[in-house]
């Protein structure tokens, strides 16, 4: 099978909303690529709540829907298995986005319109609604990531990302292993380091409405703690691993 396009997301317990978002997207992709081979390819990552049931119970009667499910491994790493799926599909284009419905179909035109000028081009949360903690967070990691490689991305763990399939599977392979907790970080330090203009193109970030945050208070000082090292230890790995993307 070959795609045109693909949109991967990765979903943990999102019963109250799963089947509107992916028909959302499901149908955004029958609408923007008429004719085209396209999928919404869910990773469902253990949850715990009925979000299994449901698209189990939708898939058989939606043609674009692609249903894996996977033990609980965390956002990070249903978004990468993701991206290899999306990759072993031979997708021409992968998109990237959430399943909590905090952002709009409409704006992926707005990176789509510069798909001929980057092979990763990404999304930027101006208007940003989530909790404090997690702004500050930000705003630290978009620092940590200005002094330790010295480029600037304004929202580097967006997930509302396009990436030339061909472009994505260069900079998986060079991921560093084990794979970091935020992977999407480090796959948009690469391609900014390589050469690619990542454009933080301001979009639509609404409010969550239904589930719940997956991580909280201690537990995300602890992770955020962690990416923060495993960022800085890969100083020591960037430069050859833009290489190697350069030269594969």
């Amino acid at each position: 099978m070959s795609l045109y396009f693909s949109i991967v997301m990765p979903a943990y317990n999102e019963e109250e909303c799963i089947e509107q978002v992916v028909t959302m997207w499901t149908s955004f992709l029958k609408n923007t690529f008429p004719g085209k081979e396209t999928k919404l390819i869910v990773i469902n990552d253990g949850s715990k709540d009925g979000t299994k049931q449901i698209l189990d119970r939708i898939a058989p009667a939606i043609d674009n829907l692609y249903v894996v499910h996977q033990p609980n491994g965390g956002h990070g790493n249903a978004a990468v298995n993701g991206y290899r799926k999306a990759v072993e599909l031979n997708s021409e284009w992968v998109f990237q986005t959430d399943s909590d419905d905090q952002f709009v179909t409409e704006d992926v035109t707005k990176l789509w319109a510069k798909r001929n000028e980057s092979n990763f081009i990404m999304g930027y949360r101006q208007v940003r609604f989530d909790a404090p903690a997690r702004l500050v967070i930000t705003r630290i990691l978009k620092y940590t990531i200005f002094f330790a490689y010295g480029t600037f991305i304004n929202d580097a763990n967006i997930p509302f990302r396009l990436i030339k399939g061909s472009y994505l599977k260069k900079l998986l392979a060079q991921l560093p292993n084990p794979e970091p907790f935020a992977p999407n970080i480090f796959l948009a330090v690469m391609a900014k380091k390589a050469g690619e203009k990542t454009f933080d193109i301001p979009i639509t970030h609404k409010e969550r409405l239904t589930g719940t945050v997956s991580i909280l208070r201690w537990k995300l000082i602890k992770v955020c703690i962690q990416s923060f090292k495993e960022l800085l230890n890969f100083r020591l790995d960037l430069n050859s691993k833009v290489r190697a993307i350069k030269a594969s």
